[in-house]
């Protein structure tokens, strides 16, 4: 992302996890750990919406951890379609509130974002966190992977970002989802999956709605 990212290989269940972590320029607010698209489709750690929401946490204070999954780059393993993924994602999430965060930290909300099938992945992750006792924060989900994968149920302030025509992910089926749990979907006009040319936008929804 930018000069001063650390790129690390950290221990995981199956191997090595490639990981980068970028440090904040403003005081330190906490942790955010993000999740990449599908790895079979090219999904990477280093996908560009991966990167606007690693900036969006950035800009409000966060050490960002985004990480690839099974046998994309230097991760070892093979892909697990979301279970190895979600227990990589918590592994890393409680090392890195260990590692990247000073003591009196340790213990304010995680902030956890994840995008299309790292939503999925995301949202199984937290709900383990949270019932292991972390202290999980408001999720960010953009481009939730709900016509492919079964999405965890969420709490009700979560951020749901959905492009109005997404050709991989319709919204149609983020919205059934959603309307299950009662909870609100933020819909971004004429953008489809990959948020082409929104970015900038996308990340000031997430700073703008993300609690200060």
């Amino acid at each position: 992302m930018n000069p001063k990212t650390r790129h690390e290989l950290w221990n995981g269940q199956a191997g090595p996890i490639e990981v980068s972590i970028d440090e904040p320029a403003a005081p330190l607010r906490g942790l955010a750990v993000i999740a990449h698209p599908h790895p079979l489709f090219g999904g990477t750690k280093d996908n560009k919406v991966v990167q606007t929401l690693a900036r969006a946490f950035l800009q409000m204070g966060y050490v960002t951890l985004r990480f690839n999954f099974r046998g994309v780059g230097q991760s070892a393993g093979e892909h697990d379609n979301g279970q190895g993924e979600t227990d990589d994602l918590v592994q890393l999430t409680e090392l890195a509130r260990a590692t990247l965060l000073p003591a009196e930290l340790q213990n304010e909300p995680i902030a956890m974002a994840g995008f299309s099938f790292g939503a999925f992945v995301t949202s199984h992750g937290a709900q383990r966190l949270r019932e292991a006792g972390t202290n999980i924060g408001k999720l960010v989900l953009v481009g939730t992977a709900t016509s492919r994968f079964k999405v965890a149920a969420v709490p009700d302030n979560t951020l749901v970002i959905h492009g109005e025509v997404d050709d991989t992910v319709p919204l149609t089926d983020v919205l059934r989802w959603a309307g299950e749990q009662n909870l609100p979907v933020m819909v971004m006009p004429g953008v489809e999956h990959f948020f082409h040319g929104k970015l900038p936008q996308l990340k000031e929804l997430v700073v703008r709605y993300y609690p200060s």
